[in-house]
């Protein structure tokens, strides 16, 4: 049986790799941690979290990104149970201990007996016969990208940004409050109100403030999913207030009223000792994020246990170059998977590495080929990063790539039928592949 290499210890690395081998499948998976780490990385443990702690919502029938988790959860993807043991209080959504969860799935693959694991910096696709899966994700080292370009045609860039994370204690507990949009959930968020005053002064001081340099990377594009909060300022005056900065449904319990403008924080570990500043993505200076930060009165005595930070993103041409199993067109052992196939989450990153490991062990295994329906979420991002588009963007999972016929106009009511819909679907798969 022909072994697989696997180029990548990231989510979808670490997802395809198990998969093939629960499945007997001999598997080598390289990466260059822990002799080097990219910007962005940290930890020695495989399948790191970088920009967040959170998979995003749990709700199968309201939010794509919960629906696809149970899709995966239902195919038996080790990323997700891990999420599931690994869990946080963040109300409805899956946010995890990023510590535990990458411990989970490290030992996993360390303790296969089918996994290889090797530190190694791979600088071109391997020539010699076999199987390769690149799944390198958004920071793909330069050599690597020139030899993906040479196989693929030029590559595709844009800009990647993560969100600071203060201390617990450092929180001003008199000036933010506890609870949950609508109060749904049992009380997993602070909440960092702020009046209109310093709602104003926020957002002239984000105008003004100095950036990071960006002097090392081609292109200064960047994905509508991860937007600095710089930049999102620069949209108009009301724009964070109809975004990160959404009151909404969270009510002071010291006014009795939606505050002007409010920031939440989320739990970084399970003993909430961290917090993650929701949606504060950001290429400010850390001097500044400290400074223009602290105008928000919760955080004027913030201690910063990462600040935040941009960094490259790069994604291959997909629907070029990929055929529906995630294979190049032009070298069908040759395979792509994560963020790099032009899908942007760590859900989604995940998804294309359970698929792969699908559908290549069963090439490997002789048994016949098959496709998930395009009617799932894990089908539907297949269709979308592979059907030719002039004007490619990354996508997150969304209940508008996904298929329906019915009548239904309400959109609740239609979700929910397309919700039903994939999980049926995920049920007959699931019995094709047993």
């Amino acid at each position: 049986m022909q072994k697989v290499k696997i180029i990548g210890g990231g989510l979808a690395g670490t997802e395809c790799a198990l998969y093939l081998a629960n499945q007997g499948i001999d598997v080598e998976l390289y990466d260059i941690k822990p002799k080097e780490f990219t910007p962005a990385h940290k930890s020695e443990k495989y399948a790191e979290l970088v920009c967040s702690n959170s998979l995003k919502s749990n709700d199968i029938y309201g939010n794509a990104c919960g629906l696809l988790k149970e899709e995966m959860r239902r195919l038996g993807s080790k990323v997700i149970q891990a999420g599931d043991l690994s869990r946080v209080p963040a109300g409805n959504a899956l946010a995890v201990d990023r510590e535990k969860f990458s411990e989970i799935l490290t030992e996993q693959l360390k303790n296969n007996e089918h996994i290889t694991l090797i530190s190694k910096r791979i600088d071109e696709i391997p020539k010699e016969d076999g199987y390769i899966v690149i799944a390198t994700g958004p920071l793909t080292t330069e050599k690597l990208s020139e030899s993906i370009r040479k196989e693929t045609g030029d590559g595709l860039y844009f800009f990647d940004a993560s969100a600071p994370i203060v201390s617990a204690e450092s929180i001003d507990k008199d000036n933010s409050f506890i609870g949950d949009r609508y109060d749904k959930g049992s009380g997993d968020h602070i909440n960092c109100p702020m009046n209109k005053e310093e709602y104003t002064e926020l957002i002239t001081e984000l105008l003004n403030a100095e950036r990071a340099e960006l002097h090392s990377f081609e292109n200064t594009s960047v994905f509508e999913g991860c937007m600095p909060i710089e930049i999102m300022a620069s949209r108009g005056e009301d724009t964070l207030r109809f975004g990160p900065l959404k009151p909404v449904g969270l009510t002071n319990p010291k006014t009795g009223r939606w505050p002007y403008a409010c920031l939440q924080l989320r739990k970084e570990d399970k003993d909430g000792t961290m917090y993650n500043l929701i949606g504060f993505q950001t290429n400010l200076k850390f001097s500044e994020q400290k400074r223009v930060f602290g105008i928000i009165p919760a955080l004027k005595n913030a201690e910063y246990l990462r600040y935040g930070v941009m960094h490259r993103n790069t994604f291959i041409n997909a629907p070029k170059v990929l055929n529906d199993d995630y294979s190049l067109k032009e070298n069908k052992n040759v395979f792509f998977a994560g963020q790099i196939t032009g899908v942007e989450g760590y859900v989604e990153s995940a998804g294309t590495g359970l698929m792969v490991g699908i559908y290549l062990s069963r090439r490997i295994l002789g048994k016949e080929d098959v496709r998930i329906s395009d009617k799932t979420v894990l089908g539907a991002l297949a269709k979308y990063i592979t059907t030719p588009n002039e004007d490619f963007q990354p996508m997150n999972a969304n209940f508008g790539i996904l298929g329906y016929s019915g009548q239904r106009k309400d959109k609740t009511a239609k979700k929910r039928v397309q919700a039903e819909t994939s999980l049926e679907e995920i049920e007959r798969f699931k019995e094709i592949i047993r």
